[in-house]
């Protein structure tokens, strides 16, 4: 059959790749399995009892989880093949972004996972005269649970009802809408059409590796990144184009645990969580002490002065292997095959040691506007340090000020009752404007410089591109998060938020005392002498003028919660500054 709507790749897993275990969700410690003829099964209940709730084409459906689950899957085919809308919401974000989204959406229903996220809703809900009702996938006393919904379908009397709609839905209809978290300003909301995912799913299938004597059933993925984002969305249709069993991990905090018991061959990550698991293994590698330390340390010199990525070749490189990067292996279960990195830049340093250790990592780019992947690496033709090929699909033009913009089938319809700021986001000849400085080297590959509004100019008249700077910056273990700032100033500075449980086993170590609380670490003059010293070895591989002159250590970890961070984890500029506008001031020798 010719996939042409999200729903079409279920369809299709059924005819082509029948599963016994397509979904796999942890209920109560057991993982329970879903197969694919259920998952239809159960699509086609949810459609016809939201028909029966009044749901008609066009109508707009909330979906909200904490941990991604086997309900999201089966209302998301439900809500699609009826030619209704689903509006995937954020966990994190504050109740003021839900009353936002909902009424701008004209959300008529919301179905959520679980008691935290209902409270959240209830806040808002007397404010959202659409919202006619709220369903929890968690049975909770005095609120209707989604299988009220099912029950509803279970009469198979109107499934030619659903059947007719499915046939009605062209491939141009919208199919969602995802609001940006946005680091600034109210989320927007990015029109989706099922020929936008359907097309990237089918352009991006290419860049994922086979392994050859391996069947379709015997490929395991573990999903945890939020499904809420266009990243995770596309590749969880991109796995059930291929027939892959997708287990989803309860949460990150138990992301250890599942992968020790699914052992997964594919995994997507965001560059945070390969930082935050490199740091593991060093801290792991360098405390163990005598000989042990010493082949860990020595391990990771002959990965550093590997040339070529690939096997291990020579004696060093083969004990090195056997001695530590096995157990890397063994750490994320044995079978990986790849991970695949998006969401943000990738530390080359880290992308390289994680090929030499046998873990390839296909980086990425996209935004939720191009559904998301405009560039991506594939096997046997990684470049590290850049994103990839572009799509074959897709047209990427640098313009004159170094900005990419993209023409193809999976660039997003506009923003949702925004019609100004749909206009805005494109050329004159119809390019999307992606915000991103970069380039195309000379062999093809994407390179990604810097956010074009995030750059900003010195009162020296010189362009700092912050991000690259924050990337070197955190490559350092001591430093969790960091932002550089200066425009207008005469010399860049840096907020600079410490990893603090790093920092605690750091002067613990060595014997010192810096306090117990995040605040009493942030003033200790040991701690920022140190991490002084990262910032002058950072400063030599800058030009003079983009040098960090200035930090300020601040005293709390940055959170989504105090609104310094996005649901992906972007820093909130604005926010941030406005919250340390004392050590801002501080550093430049403003009055307060």
């Amino acid at each position: 059959m010719s996939i042409k709507r999200i729903f079409d790749f279920a369809h299709e897993a059924l005819q082509k790749y029948p599963q016994d275990e397509m979904f796999i969700t942890k209920y109560a410690g057991e993982w329970e399995k879903t197969s694919t003829k259920e998952y239809l099964h159960l699509g086609n209940q949810i459609s016809r009892g939201l028909l029966k709730l009044g749901i008609k084409p066009g109508d707009k459906i909330a979906l909200i989880t904490t941990a991604t689950r086997t309900e999201w899957a089966v209302m998301d085919l439900g809500i699609s093949q009826i030619g209704a809308v689903s509006v995937p919401v954020y966990p994190s974000i504050a109740p003021d972004d839900f009353d936002y989204i909902f009424n701008n959406a004209e959300v008529q229903y919301c179905f959520l996972s679980d008691k935290v996220l209902l409270e959240k809703v209830m806040k808002i809900k007397q404010n959202v005269p659409t919202l006619k009702g709220v369903f929890s996938f968690d049975e909770i006393e005095g609120t209707a649970n989604w299988k009220e919904v099912l029950d509803l379908g279970k009469d198979e009397a109107t499934q030619n009802e659903v059947e007719d709609l499915s046939k009605s839905i062209n491939s141009e209809d919208l199919a969602t809408i995802i609001f940006t978290s946005g680091t600034t300003g109210k989320p927007k909301g990015v029109m989706l059409t099922h020929q936008n995912i359907v097309s990237n799913v089918i352009a991006s299938n290419s860049r994922i590796p086979r392994v050859k004597g391996m069947d379709y059933t015997d490929v395991k993925i573990l999903s945890f990144l939020p499904i809420c984002h266009i990243f995770e969305r596309m590749l969880f249709y991109l796995y059930q184009y291929n027939g892959y069993s997708i287990y989803f991990a309860e949460s990150i905090e138990k992301m250890g645990d599942n992968i020790k018991e699914v052992q997964p061959h594919i995994m997507s990550v965001v560059p945070r969580l390969i930082e935050k698991v490199y740091d593991k293994i060093y801290d792991k590698g360098t405390s163990a002490g005598g000989l042990k330390s010493k082949i860990f340390l020595w391990a990771l010199g002959v990965n550093k002065a590997k040339q070529k990525l690939g096997k291990p070749s020579g004696l060093q490189e083969i004990i090195a292997d056997k001695l530590v990067f096995s157990k890397w292996r063994d750490g994320l279960g044995g079978n990986i095959i790849t991970l695949v990195s998006g969401s943000a830049a990738l530390s080359p340093r880290l992308n390289k040691m994680f090929q030499n250790a046998g873990i390839p990592i296909l980086e990425g780019y996209g935004l939720t506007e191009t559904s998301p992947v405009i560039a991506v690496n594939s096997f046997g033709k990684i470049k590290i340090g850049t994103v990839g090929h572009v799509l074959d699909n897709l047209e990427v033009k640098i313009q004159e000020d170094g900005e990419i913009t993209v023409k193809g089938p999976s660039v997003f319809k506009g923003y949702f009752k925004n019609e100004e700021q749909t206009a805005e986001a494109f050329t004159p000849e119809g390019f999307f404007k992606t915000g991103d400085i970069g380039h195309i080297d000379e062999e093809g590959y994407l390179h990604i410089t810097d956010r074009k509004k995030e750059m900003f100019k010195t009162s020296g008249g010189k362009y700092i591109a912050p991000q690259v700077l924050e990337n070197q910056a955190k490559a350092s273990k001591f430093i969790e998060q960091v932002m550089v700032v200066g425009d207008g100033e005469k010399m860049p500075c840096a907020f600079i938020q410490p990893d603090f449980n790093f920092v605690k086993n750091w002067a613990e170590r060595k014997g010192l005392n810096i306090g117990t609380t995040t605040e009493e670490i942030s003033k200790s003059p040991e701690l920022k002498e140190r991490i002084g010293k990262e910032i002058d070895y950072l400063n030599t591989k800058l030009g003079n003028w983009e040098q960090i002159k200035r930090f300020e250590l601040t005293p709390e970890v940055w959170s989504i919660e105090m609104g310094l961070l996005t649901p992906t984890l972007k820093l909130k500029r604005k926010a941030v500054k406005e919250r340390y506008l004392k050590l801002y001031n501080k550093m430049y020798g403003h009055e307060d």
